[in-house]
């Protein structure tokens, strides 16, 4: 399938407005405007919106924010409007969801949570992780309307000297149930490796900074590979 286009957006802040999405102090949160261009893309009022990972809930408040109703989930929820579940097995019913999406761990360098079956919890060098997080993909498919969208957050991992392409390896097993929309780079200017100690350690240690993530959007198709 053909791509859209490649396209990179420049995120400097969690939030946009006056209002707040989500904690910016979360690990791995996501940039509200993010969610906020996805939906204005590929929803609309009253649409039904859902995160199977949902983190410290931003998708929530730009959902509402936009009058879409929305379920969100995540294995360790901190807020009371996230539901406890596990994201490999989503309690909806087939063919019912208008967008997902989801911000995934891409390996286990962030403590996510506690919990034993928390998906960080497995090293990007280890199949394991991608098949798990095919289950995620397979739950998705499965909730999603025929023709409506997903946005799939993740990165790739470089350390102790060792380079996972887990973005493109993800693509690869998503690329089975769904058609390809766009690939876009998500950059932020307030990224913490942006600073004097790791522009040193790069140029010591010969890596490059990564002040960036994947954004996979994809569409659910009646055809599976």
């Amino acid at each position: 399938m053909q791509i859209e286009s490649t396209t990179l957006w420049d995120f400097p802040t969690q939030n946009y407005g006056d209002t707040s999405h989500g904690d910016n102090k979360f690990n791995g949160v996501t940039p509200a405007f993010v969610i906020w261009n996805l939906l204005q893309r590929y929803t609309k009022e009253g649409d039904r919106v859902v995160d199977p990972m949902a983190g410290s809930g931003t998708t929530i408040d730009v959902a509402l924010e936009l009058n879409r109703k929305v379920r969100a989930y995540d294995v360790h929820p901190v807020r009371k409007d996230i539901i406890k579940n596990d994201a490999r097995k989503i309690p909806l019913p087939d063919d019912y969801v208008d967008f997902v999406f989801i911000d995934s761990p891409y390996s286990d360098n962030i403590k996510y949570s506690d919990e034993p079956d928390c998906i960080g919890k497995i090293s990007c060098e280890k199949e394991l992780f991608y098949d798990e997080l095919e289950k995620v993909a397979q739950e998705i498919l499965r909730i999603l309307k025929p023709g409506k969208a997903m946005g799939w957050v993740i990165a790739d991992q470089w350390i102790k000297k060792k380079f996972s392409a887990t973005g493109f390896l993800m693509w690869q097993r998503l690329e089975k149930y769904f058609e390809p929309i766009d690939i876009i780079c998500l950059t932020r200017h307030n990224q913490t490796s942006n600073t004097g100690v790791w522009h040193s350690r790069a140029r010591e240690f010969n890596f490059y900074l990564r002040g960036f993530k994947y954004l996979f959007i994809m569409r659910k198709t009646n055809y599976i590979k």
